[in-house]
């Protein structure tokens, strides 16, 4: 399966049976890009787990 990476526009290849989440690298721009969608594969940016510069802390759950 095929998509355009969002950064270059590059056909960018995810495989036979890409699933969500799987990161994937352009091979024109080097972007990292994340599954995100798959009928029609729709690839976007990766989302983070968590943020280091969140203003949370333990006390705060």
């Amino acid at each position: 399966m095929k998509a355009n990476c969002i950064s270059c526009q590059e056909m960018v290849n995810a495989g036979n049976n890409p699933l969500l989440g799987k990161i994937i690298t352009c091979p024109k721009c080097d972007a990292r890009l994340e599954v995100v969608w798959l009928e029609p594969l729709e690839l976007d940016w990766p989302t983070d787990e968590y943020d280091d510069d969140d203003d949370y802390s333990d006390e705060d759950y």
